[in-house]
Order: C-alpha cells, then sequence, then structure tokens
C-alpha cells in the first residue's frame, strides 16, 4: 500500500514540474506595450487589397498629443516603436508624386496647420532615428484639420469623389493624405 502512494505522489510530482516548465516556456517577456494594428484599403470586401499599412498605436492618456508627446517641426514615426510600414500593391500617385507600387516606411513633420508626409525606402527600421532623406521617395505637404477626440492613433481610408485620403486621427487632429490609383495606365492611355 505504501507503495503505491509513493509511485502516486512521485507522479504527481513529475507532472507538476512538468507542467510548471511547460507553463514557464509559454511566459513572453519584452512584449510590445504598444498595440499594433493593420489597416487595408480594397475597393471592396473581395477584392485584393490595394495599400496595406502596419503600425503601432499609441495612446494620448489624457495629454496633449501634437505639440507635446509628437513635437511640432520634428520628424515623427508616425505611430509607436516600429516605424510604420505601407504597402502599395500597384503605381499610385501620392499627393502629386508617382509612386512605384512597393514597400515603404510612412514618416510624417507635424505641424499646427499644415503636414508633411513622406515615404522612404529606407524599410524595417525602429521609429525614425535613421531617416536620412535620401530615401525619400515622395515628400507632400497636406493641412490638417480637428475634429473629435480620438484615444488612439488610428489609420483608415475613405473614399471622397475620385480620390482615396488615407487618413491619420489622434487626439483631436486629423490628415488626410490623398492616394490616386491606376495613374500610370490612365497616363499612358492619354498618350
Amino acid at each position: 500500500m505504501k507503495t503505491k502512494s509513493v509511485l502516486k505522489v512521485i507522479i504527481f510530482l513529475l507532472l507538476s514540474l512538468m507542467l510548471k516548465n511547460n507553463m514557464s516556456a509559454q511566459q513572453f517577456k519584452n512584449l510590445d506595450k504598444i498595440q499594433h494594428d493593420i489597416s487595408y484599403y480594397r475597393e471592396s470586401m473581395v477584392t485584393p487589397p490595394l495599400v496595406k499599412v502596419i503600425y503601432g498605436r499609441p495612446q494620448k492618456e489624457g495629454k496633449k498629443v501634437f505639440g507635446n508627446l509628437v513635437s511640432y517641426g520634428k520628424i515623427w514615426r508616425t505611430g509607436a516603436n516600429e516605424a510604420t510600414e505601407i504597402k502599395f500593391y500597384q503605381d499610385i500617385l501620392f499627393g502629386d508624386v508617382q509612386v512605384s507600387a512597393g514597400t515603404y516606411v510612412l514618416l510624417t513633420i507635424p505641424g499646427e496647420n499644415q503636414w508633411e508626409v513622406i515615404l522612404s525606402s529606407n524599410t524595417d527600421v525602429w521609429g525614425a532615428f535613421q531617416y536620412d532623406p535620401i530615401f525619400n521617395v515622395a515628400k507632400i505637404t497636406v493641412p490638417s484639420s480637428k475634429a473629435e477626440i480620438i484615444e488612439t492613433f488610428s489609420i483608415a481610408f475613405k473614399e471622397k469623389k475620385d480620390l482615396v485620403q488615407m487618413v491619420l486621427a489622434w487626439d483631436n487632429t486629423r490628415v488626410n493624405i490623398p492616394i490616386e490609383f491606376n495613374v500610370f495606365k490612365e497616363t499612358i492611355a492619354k498618350l
């Protein structure tokens, strides 16, 4: 009888140790505290994407954002942590600049009334620390406007007439960036 009890205790201890090791292996260390998101633009729910943006979503946390957490007149990663990446699945017109299909880093220089928006070919970078204008593919200036407060930085798309606008929103600031598709095909067709 004692042998059975001792055997049960040993099995119990072994199982406990195995479960403890398994549980420890599933604890993730050094995870980002900032959530990340992906925003797509598609012509419809069943068509392939035309644009994909991957970005960190910092929180306002009761603070004034622009001119405080994010400085005016300085390069910003346009999100948090890793630099925001944008992928265009076809050639586009970004503001008034023709841009080839591909993946770029989206950077901005916020201002009180207008923002500079930059596409850089220097990808896979953390933040804006490695920004170098030599890698600029496009740099446009767009106005900013005021709207209702949004607690978490967000990027979305909206259609307006023949344009698509990529909207950057955080705190009470909105920035609409115009994007046109099929621009090279239309230019060639006109020739």
